[in-house]
């Protein structure tokens, strides 16, 4: 159709002209409603209104199922809403959306936020523990009806007596309920907040692992050596002792990242905690304990194998070498052991001492800013470390566990 000219249109159709009508094109009938007449001979109707200063075109049904009248009523609706400032086309969706249950949205979010989780096993157990807490509760709930109530229902429980599940169960809800809201299922704030509100005060959540003194550690490496156990799990707890890292970057090290050579392990971001990529230099002692370990497992990929060749060892072998030799301490607290004695007993930097431990910079600025790792200079400060500990007296021995 050619563009009307002169006077605005006001109910201009009437239902013989919409029976008569038979050329595609676009009819008005005023107010921004118009009768649609496709290639096919269909008839729709389409209002054309301004919703927050952007026009936008909405369809009203089709003219066999829509009547003259309902058409320009359903329009009028529709106007109004958008002078108050509401979108009718989102309300529409909105109102015909089928709302997921929590467990629906929850196996929504887990399969688009798994390939961004560092491991496998952190993506298995963000799930697990909402199936073992939260889906027996809430999980055959519309996302869209959780509440507060049902929150502290899932979490009271475990909240005293499992205290870290239960902060971290609190927050997957709120990752759930998050997503809900971005999708359009639900709107105003996350219950989760005022659930929290609701529960009891938690425990002091600091946590300090048990530590031997580092003037302690030197008798502790020289009994892990002369007790003649000298088997893979022996020499990656010393060798853990020596490099200041974590029991997880040891247990899963392989040969793929070790430079003997240039005396130096690489762990790539992947197995970091601040997800990235550490450098550490290798003492001399380290050197013996690698090649003691290459004569237990040469075809295992794993520096440190298990009973298995094709598997590292076991997360609680060195719970268990603390056990037996009964030391009140934890694997991970020779770190601790590490940086109080390069803070009392050296003149390192600060920020050397803090990248041996592969520790993040807080200050934003001065993370933007620092480029290097400080290599050679951590090599200094890890030799003198591993010259703290005491030189091997005897020849490494390796033995099959």
């Amino acid at each position: 159709m050619s563009k009307r000219r002169g006077k605005h249109p006001d109910k201009e159709l009437n239902p013989a002209q919409i029976r008569s009508l038979k050329a595609p094109g676009r009819y008005p009938d005023g107010n921004g409603l118009y009768l649609v007449v496709d290639p096919s001979g269909a008839k729709r109707w389409l209002l054309r209104t301004v919703v927050n200063g952007k026009r936008r075109d909405m369809g009203l049904g089709g003219a066999s199922l829509v009547s003259l009248a309902e058409a320009r009523e359903l329009a009028a609706q529709h106007r109004r809403a958008a002078r108050d400032g509401r979108d009718p086309i989102a309300e529409r969706q909105k109102a015909t959306m089928v709302v997921p249950s929590f467990k629906e949205a929850a196996l929504s979010v887990h399969a688009e936020y798994k390939h961004s989780w560092r491991n496998e096993k952190h993506a298995s157990q963000w799930l697990n523990t909402l199936e073992q807490y939260a889906f027996p509760m809430i999980g055959d709930r519309a996302i869209n009806t959780i509440e507060s109530p049902d929150v502290i229902r899932v979490l009271s429980p475990i909240w005293l007596v499992k205290s870290e599940t239960a902060r971290r169960v609190r927050q997957r809800i709120g990752t759930v309920i998050d997503w809900a809201k971005a999708a359009g299922f639900r709107d105003g704030e996350n219950p989760v907040s005022g659930a929290t509100k609701g529960l009891p005060k938690q425990p002091d959540r600091k946590r300090h692992f048990k530590a031997l003194a580092y003037a302690d550690v030197p008798a502790f490496v020289e009994q892990l050596r002369s007790d003649g156990d000298h088997s893979a799990s022996a020499l990656a707890f010393e060798f853990m002792i020596l490099t200041a890292t974590r029991t997880n970057e040891v247990l899963g090290a392989t040969w793929g990242e070790i430079d003997l050579d240039q005396s130096v392990w690489v762990i790539a971001a992947s197995r970091m905690k601040a997800n990235r990529e550490h450098r550490v230099p290798l003492p001399a002692r380290c050197l013996e304990i690698l090649r003691a370990a290459k004569e237990l497992g040469a075809d295992s990929p794993y520096v440190f194998p298990g009973s298995k060749p094709k598997k590292p060892l076991s997360n609680m072998v060195f719970l268990m070498a603390l056990r037996r030799m009964k030391v009140e301490a934890t694997a991970h607290g020779f770190r601790s052991a590490f940086r109080d004695w390069s803070a009392e007993k050296t003149n390192f930097a600060r920020d050397v001492c803090e990248m041996a431990l592969a520790h993040t910079i807080n200050d934003k600025v001065e993370a933007a800013y620092r480029r290097g790792d400080l290599f050679e200079k951590r090599r200094e400060l890890m030799n003198a470390w591993a010259g703290y500990l005491g030189p091997s007296d005897a020849k490494v021995v390796p033995m099959r566990a």
